[in-house]
């Protein structure tokens, strides 16, 4: 009897040794649900389609807009989600650590440019130095992001700022504003390139690898005003932009500095194995960031979190990507 009672121990307990190691290596599957900056769908898509090839078993749901209204579906709507990439890192920051993030990975930059068409008012007359002057014209049609939905809205805000002191125009700033009607502010700035592509649109901000990915003409912009060269984030901060909090009825500042992606695995993420697999295959030098840099995004290899403390919080899967640096 009590021999039987102990093969029956053994092999019980020999069962949880195969199912934990077997789970342990287990292929990811099932669904896994993305949030993204609108600015990452292109990108996005291929790395998709990539990952699906090599995980079969599952299956990306990737669901975009401007990064601020993605995070607070999440942190406000309870909307589920897995992984959530932010145009501006501190978009995570701010709304989804601590209560539905632990960590915060930067694993890639862009900057502002200002997007046209060869039909768009003044095609070919504006440049580089003359193109406030053309936005400010009558007649001139352009817009930009939601400043409160999306960070290429603010940026959008800041790099103009950014012009009327980087050229010494005082009042540049609300003359470039005054002829932009509020129809021409959209939820998310990729729905611009419509307006842009239909006529509807002449100039449009937009980032550049947007630009690139969309085969969209532009105006490239001095590092003092495009957002896009750390070394001028002293000069970047002087931009400042007033967005709604985290509460209804709140307002924050938003100060200028260089645009900086952020990446999280939300907390009780339905699927972290996946999620798991996922980023480390975006955070992969060969394979998710050698994409962005294809297309026109150049990403940061390693990627980067502020502390020794959030390395630490790491999957460890994803650790070798990643080096303390803020």
């Amino acid at each position: 009897m009590k021999r039987k009672k102990f093969w029956a121990k053994f092999l019980l307990l020999l069962s949880l040794i195969v199912f934990s190691v077997g789970s342990a290596w287990a292929e990811p599957q099932g669904k896994l649900i993305i949030f993204h900056a609108g600015s990452l769908s292109v990108p996005f898509a291929r790395i998709e389609k990539n990952f699906e090839a090599r995980y079969p078993r599952v299956d990306v749901l990737r669901e975009s807009g401007g990064s601020t209204k993605m995070a607070r579906l999440i942190a406000e709507v309870g909307k589920p989600a897995d992984i959530m990439a932010s145009a501006d890192y501190k978009v995570i920051d701010n709304l989804l650590i601590p209560d539905h993030a632990d960590w915060n990975i930067r694993f890639a930059s862009n900057q502002l440019v200002l997007c046209y068409t060869p039909n768009s008012r003044y095609a070919n007359e504006i440049n580089e130095n003359n193109w406030y002057e053309i936005l400010c014209r009558k007649g001139v049609v352009w817009g930009h992001s939601d400043p409160n939905l999306d960070p290429c809205g603010y940026r959008s805000l800041m790099a103009m700022q950014l012009a009327e002191k980087f050229y010494n125009k005082p009042g540049l700033y609300k003359r470039l504003l005054a002829n932009r009607p509020m129809k021409n502010v959209r939820p998310k700035s990729v729905e611009l390139i419509s307006l842009l592509n239909t006529g509807n649109m002449d100039y449009a901000w937009e980032y550049l690898s947007v630009a690139v990915q969309h085969n969209l003409k532009y105006i490239k912009l001095d590092d003092h005003i495009n957002l896009g060269n750390y070394k001028y984030d002293n000069f970047y901060k002087q931009a400042e932009v007033k967005v709604t909090g985290k509460k209804p009825g709140t307002w924050r500042i938003k100060k200028g500095k260089s645009c900086t992606y952020g990446i999280t695995m939300i907390k009780h993420a339905a699927n972290p194995e996946a999620a798991r697999a996922f980023l480390a295959y975006l955070l992969d030098p060969n394979g998710g960031l050698k994409i962005l840099k294809e297309m026109g995004q150049p990403p940061f290899i390693p990627c980067r979190v502020p502390s020794k403390e959030m390395l630490q919080k790491l999957p460890e899967e994803l650790q070798k990507y990643v080096e303390v640096r803020d």
